[in-house]
Order: structure tokens, then C-alpha cells, then sequence
């Protein structure tokens, strides 16, 4: 056993002492290991060689296999130049907030020099998932796969594939992100949007100097590939499809879905999605695979470029000469028509083996607000956002601080002043949240706070996230660390808590950790609040975290020893 798996073990036992419960794999189940150095490399994209950061030189980094109910320990060594920490995007980590992964919500950040062991505690997630850092901008290029197949002795609700290919949707900036992120902070102004997106790390033919690197994904006549897509960019939606090919989507986030046959798909950043690709081209040949961003406020800056992969039928040598057929029925940039249409067509499984269970009594109700907002330049400071003011984005108008120490460490050990508890229920003001003609400058200021909604174990919490138009609507990637929710209802307009819940689909609505909002609408999620701990809910752009557009529900203990958060490893990274 290596030194760096000791203090795993101490934890391991200490946790079973303390809590008179098992806290090893289930039955069958397998612990893993992996070691993750952190580390600058040098990579070329657009005819530019840069120094990255990295897990283990790769990027995108490794992914890790795994089985559902698997445990999987990850040493995160960082040799970079500044802090960083790793979040396990879609693991809900029961009763183990404590590797969760955000900085200065769950954790301290991993100074450089310094490691951490993560426990990453795998149970009914069974799909797609990833991991990426959660400190920063360092997701930019520090992230990768998480595949988890069914237990021993089960199967996919599908017929097997013949191969398994992560299919990663990034960004990939010319200039150091961080630095660009360091630039806003100071100016209040807007972030720079990428030079390209990338599938696997490149961003294809399209570009310059990209040719030789493009993605090629070979293929053979007849069979079946599974694509586990994740969209891990900073800031753009994306279209996807493959030409010559329909998809069929099988899975979402982690979990099944009754199959559907699509031409596209829309993923959201943090969204994972997994499509089946019948390899059925009786000519052979070679396709564009390819992801273009769907941005649905167009009076911001953004990427529109089109990242591109190669699917090409290795049984078909002349073919294998031939250019690329590029995809006709990929959306425009601002199709939103077919972004919707894709979204709702999402459904779980549903089967014996699959089950769905959306709670049907709510017992705490809440409608968040989302706007990108503003905050007043300080005295003698010039800055960059709207109206001379400070970029800021907000949840019912609090826009979000990070407190310098970690919460969970403050809420498990009853420090005071860290956070407070009266995070709202529901919007400070009611007005047309989507009247685009009509967004006076008087709605646009928000005001900073560290505040948290406190829930009580078990409790079946009803969250509607409403998009407003305060300077300009948009769709938003919603995420919840540490829950899986049911979406049981999205709409445009106002949401009318008297006649939408009519419309919700309390049968067998999606099963995910990452909602996309719809422009000028609304999005219901549902969940049982049965995971003790603090746990992070933001906006999967980038930037919108950064202006404050999160919040934390801190699950209070239930009365069981299995309703009970474990305690902390003894290695915790202090701030």
C-alpha cells in the first residue's frame, strides 16, 4: 500500500467508527485508484504553442472507467503554479461532501506542492458523467471523462456497441484564460470569447495549422458506436451531429433515456449526453462530425465557429481519400427553434431495472430569478462593464461572494461570520421577467452577499429558475452539486404557479444534474434533499459564476447514522 493511500484508509475507519455504517463499495463493487499530477505542458492549436495546464501532460486529461456502486480514490498532486481543485461532475457523493471539489465552497484550494485524495463515491449514476477543476478558469483544459458501465452481471438497456468513444466539446483560447479572467476582475468588463471550440481537444480542418491533429474517429460497416458527449466549454451551448448519420440518444447526465432518434443534438456546458452511431453507409467514406455553437443572445460576443471530427469507414479504402461530407442538417448559431425541440424530447428510461420516482409532495418551494446584472464602480475606478459599471450576475438577486474560507468547513465546525442563512426563497420584486423591449436601467444593480438556503434532511425541495430579460435573456445551464433532479416542467414566458404545474411531466421527466434554461423562460426541477452536506448550485458559464450567479443549500444531518454527513479526511487542504 502506497503512503498516499494511508491516510484514505484512516479516513475509511474513522468514518466507520464514527458513524457505525459501511462506507465501502457495494457488494461486487471494485475501489479504484488513480494518480492525477497537475501540470503545465506545452500544446499547439490555431498555429500557436502554449504552456497549459494539465492532469498527467493530456489534454483533454484521462478518463476514468468505472462500474455503478464502484469507489474511486484519485491522489491530485499539483505541480502546477497556483492553487486548483478537481469536482466530480454529476457524482452525488452521499454523504461525502468533503471531495466534492469546489474552492472555498467544500474545500480549500490544493496549493501548489500540495495533494489531496479524493474519495469519489459512486452509486446510482450509471452512464456519462466527468471531472473537471473547479477553481478558476483551469477547467479550460483540466478535465475528462467519467464512464461508468452497468454492474457485473447487467447490461445496457440497448444492444451493446461495438465501441465506446468520449467525445469531449471544448473551448480553446489563444491568449492564457486565466490572465484574460484576471483582466475582468480588475476592468468589471466582459471575458474574451475563445478562438475556437474543440471536439477531443482540437478544433478540426476548419481552422488553421489543425489538419494534421483533427480528430479521426475509424468505423466499420454494420456496427454500432457509443458517443459519450460532454460538452465541458466555458461558454457556448453547441449543436451536434454527424453527417450522413441520425443519432439515437440513449442517456443523459449519468442516466437512461427512452431512446429517440435525433438529426442533432443541443448540449449544454456540463451536460453529457450519450447517442448511439450506426455505422450504416453502404458507400463507405468519410464525415464531418461536428459541433457548432448555439448562442441564443445574440447581442453579446460570442464563438460561432464550428469545431469538427472525422468519422471515417475503415472497410472502405477509396473512400478514405475522399473529403469529408459535411453535415446538412446541423442548426444555425441561433436556432432556437431546434435547440427546444431536442430538449424536449429528452425522457427517462423508466424501466424494472430503471425505475423512475419523482416526488409527488413538495414540501419546500422556491423561484430563483437568474440575471447578469451590475454593481457601481468604485470611486476612481475605471470600469469596463455596462453603463460604466461592474459586470455582475445574480440568483434572486444576491449576487454570490466566496467566502475565504471554505463553507462546509465553517458549517461542519459552527463558525460564525463565514455565510448566512436567509438566502430567498423567492425574488426581492415581481415584474414581466421577459419583456426584452422593456429593461429599464433601475433593474439592472444587484447586491453582493454570501447567503445559503438551509434544508432540512429529506425534505422534497420544487426549485423554478426563471431567466429574466435585465440585460438580455438567454438560456443558462443550471447545475446542482450533489443531487440528481427530476426537470419536471420548462416553458417560455412567466412562470404561473397556478397554471403550469398542470403541465408537468411527473411520469418520467429527465433525470439530470444540469438544467438548460430556457431565453425568456422558465425551467422546474424537483428533488429529495436525502444527501446531508453543503452543496454548490451555480451556472455552468463560466463567467456568470464568476459575477455571482450561484448559491449553496446546505442539507442538514438526518437522524439515522446512514442520514448523516461523514466526517472530514484528515489531509483537508487548509485556506
Amino acid at each position: 500500500m502506497g503512503m498516499a493511500k494511508i491516510p484514505v484508509v484512516l479516513w475509511l475507519l474513522g468514518a466507520v467508527l464514527a458513524l457505525g455504517v459501511s462506507v465501502s463499495p457495494a457488494q461486487g463493487a471494485k475501489t479504484r485508484y488513480h494518480d492525477f499530477f497537475i501540470k503545465e505542458s506545452n500544446h499547439t492549436r490555431l498555429c500557436k504553442e502554449r504552456t497549459v495546464l494539465t492532469v498527467n501532460g493530456q489534454f483533454p486529461g484521462p478518463a476514468i472507467y468505472a462500474r455503478k456502486g464502484d469507489l474511486v480514490i484519485v491522489n491530485v498532486y499539483n505541480q502546477g503554479d497556483k492553487n486548483i481543485t478537481i469536482h466530480w461532475h454529476g457524482v452525488d457523493q452521499p454523504r461525502n461532501p468533503w471531495s466534492d471539489g469546489p474552492e472555498y465552497i467544500t474545500q480549500c484550494p490544493i496549493r501548489p506542492g500540495g495533494n489531496f485524495t479524493y474519495r469519489v463515491i459512486l452509486s446510482e449514476e450509471e452512464g456519462t458523467l466527468w471531472w473537471h477543476a473547479h477553481s478558476d478558469f483551469d477547467r479550460t483544459t483540466v478535465h475528462g471523462a467519467i464512464v461508468i458501465h452497468p454492474k457485473l452481471g447487467t447490461t445496457f438497456p440497448f444492444k451493446k456497441p461495438h465501441k465506446e468513444i468520449p467525445v469531449i466539446l471544448g473551448e480553446w483560447w489563444n491568449a492564457d484564460v486565466n490572465h484574460l479572467l484576471e483582466e475582468a476582475q480588475r476592468n468589471g468588463g466582459e471575458i474574451n470569447i475563445s478562438d475556437a471550440n474543440t471536439i477531443n481537444g482540437q478544433p478540426g480542418d476548419l481552422f488553421p495549422c489543425s489538419k494534421a491533429g483533427t480528430y479521426k474517429i475509424p468505423v466499420q460497416h454494420g456496427k454500432t458506436y457509443l458517443l459519450r458527449i460532454i460538452n465541458a466549454g466555458l461558454s457556448n451551448d453547441l449543436f451536434f451531429s454527424v453527417a450522413g448519420h441520425n443519432l439515437t440518444v440513449v442517456g443523459t447526465d449519468g442516466h437512461y433515456t427512452k431512446p429517440f432518434a435525433v438529426k442533432h443534438i443541443m448540449i449544454a456546458p456540463g451536460q453529457t449526453m450519450d447517442a448511439l452511431l450506426e455505422a450504416n453507409r453502404a458507400d463507405g467514406g468519410r464525415y464531418y462530425m461536428a459541433a457548432r455553437t448555439f448562442a441564443s443572445n445574440l447581442n453579446i460576443e460570442v464563438n460561432n465557429s464550428t469545431a469538427t471530427a472525422i468519422v471515417e469507414y475503415m472497410d472502405d479504402a477509396p473512400g478514405r481519400m475522399a473529403p469529408p461530407e459535411f453535415p446538412t442538417n446541423l442548426p444555425g448559431v441561433n436556432d432556437i427553434d431546434s435547440a427546444t425541440a431536442y430538449t424536449a424530447q429528452l425522457r427517462s428510461l423508466g424501466s424494472k431495472d430503471h425505475p423512475v420516482d419523482v416526488p409527488r409532495q413538495v414540501d419546500e418551494r422556491m423561484l430563483v430569478t437568474i440575471a447578469v446584472n451590475v454593481l457601481p464602480c468604485a470611486p476612481n475606478e475605471t470600469c469596463g462593464g455596462p453603463d460604466g459599471n461592474r459586470q455582475a450576475a445574480s440568483l434572486n438577486n444576491v449576487s454570490f461572494v466566496n467566502p475565504s474560507v471554505d463553507i462546509l468547513g465553517a458549517y461542519y465546525r459552527s463558525v460564525r461570520g463565514v455565510f448566512d442563512t436567509d438566502f430567498p426563497n423567492k425574488p426581492p420584486f415581481f415584474f414581466n421577467f421577459t419583456d426584452v423591449d422593456n429593461d429599464p436601467v433601475e433593474r439592472w444593480a444587484t447586491k453582493r452577499g454570501t447567503k445559503v438556503k438551509v434544508v432540512e434532511y429529506g425534505a422534497v425541495v420544487e426549485v423554478v429558475f426563471q431567466d429574466t430579460s435585465i440585460l438580455g435573456a438567454e438560456n443558462h445551464p443550471m447545475h446542482l452539486h450533489g443531487f440528481t433532479f427530476y426537470v419536471v416542467g420548462r416553458g417560455f414566458g412567466n412562470f404561473d404557479e397556478q397554471k403550469d404545474p398542470a403541465t408537468y411531466n411527473l411520469v418520467d421527466p429527465p433525470h439530470q444534474n444540469t438544467v438548460s434554461v430556457p431565453k425568456a423562460g422558465w425551467a422546474a426541477i424537483r428533488f429529495r434533499a436525502a444527501n446531508p452536506g453543503v452543496w454548490f448550485m451555480h451556472c455552468h458559464f463560466d463567467r456568470h459564476v464568476v459575477w455571482g450567479m450561484s448559491t449553496v443549500f446546505i442539507v442538514k444531518d438526518g437522524k439515522a447514522p446512514e442520514a448523516k454527513m461523514m466526517p472530514p479526511p484528515p489531509n483537508m487542504p487548509t485556506c
